[in-house]
């Protein structure tokens, strides 16, 4: 079991929202032992916990909110903090929407690391799955299995002639979510995107931010960081809703053609189904990235 974490000094980043189009600059501050991940609206003077019962909206993106205030698209911060054992951290953000960045957590994971990584004297408790508990949402599926170790497999299938059916399977170390997972960008699809625009979403979405295909593949020029970019990134945005469970789960996670909505579903059901997992405070230890 390892200890919690938090950053050695606050650091911050700027950039623009991938649905709201609007600009943000974003301050990560250490936090005591205990405090969990809390985003502050400094622009209102809102502080939103991030946990399940934050969820306002699970459409295109996880969007957390409190008495009206909001903050879309957490996601893939909250998969970075997941992935690299942030456990406690003050996330103030002067706007609607976190940053979307390059549309992957890359470049958070330079940030974060330039900050620092402090370990805190207290263990990190995890959530033991000891029952598999499975959730059936319409096309979507997630299974939480027994499992020694933290898993995570995953399978997409989207109709289009170039992508079709992707899976993937994966051990979720600190290790392996740096190099495997969190360079994968958010993705869409052409011919979606004048619908999605006219609907409030993705207006700051550009080749610069996201995979983008058309009929005949993939628009950007730098073409795909992995083979199988699209199922990574969906693995990357369920590590950052299932971090709203408030505890790292040790099991084998399962999920086909799930997205945000289904992912909050399951971890409401999870949370339901109390004989089937128990809060731990000694399991194997994964070596930590520095």
């Amino acid at each position: 079991m390892r200890l919690q974490r938090t950053l050695k000094k606050e650091i911050s980043f700027e950039g623009i929202g991938l649905h709201t189009g609007r600009y943000a600059t974003v301050s990560l501050k250490p936090a005591s032992r205990d405090t969990g991940i809390i985003f502050v609206r400094a622009d209102k003077g809102i502080t939103i916990k991030a946990h399940i019962c934050s969820v306002t909206d699970t459409a295109f993106s996880t969007t957390l909110g409190y008495n009206g205030t909001r903050i879309r698209t957490v996601e893939h911060i909250l998969a970075t903090l997941s992935g690299l054992g942030i456990d406690n951290l003050f996330i103030e953000v002067n706007g609607p929407e976190i940053p979307i960045l390059d549309g992957s957590s890359t470049e958070l994971i330079n940030i974060i690391l330039r900050g620092g990584i402090a370990k805190q004297g207290k263990k990190r408790p995890y959530l033991r799955i000891t029952r598999p508990v499975i959730l059936y949402d319409g096309h979507s599926e997630i299974a939480a299995l027994p499992y020694d170790g933290r898993r995570i497999t995953y399978r997409i299938y989207f109709n289009h002639r170039l992508f079709g059916e992707q899976r993937l399977s994966l051990e979720l170390t600190e290790e392996i979510f740096a190099r495997e997972i969190a360079p994968a960008r958010t993705f869409g699809f052409l011919k979606d995107v004048e619908h999605l625009r006219a609907n409030g979403f993705a207006k700051g979405g550009s080749l610069n931010n996201a995979i983008i295909l058309g009929n005949d593949g993939v628009l950007n020029s730098s073409g795909l960081r992995f083979k199988d970019e699209f199922v990574r990134h969906k693995m990357l945005d369920l590590i950052g809703d299932f971090s709203l469970l408030g505890f790292p789960i040790y099991g084998h996670i399962i999920a086909s053609k799930s997205g945000h909505t289904t992912n909050l579903k399951f971890l409401k059901k999870l949370l339901s189904y109390q004989d089937c997992w128990e809060i731990v405070s000694e399991i194997k230890q994964q070596p930590a990235l520095t």
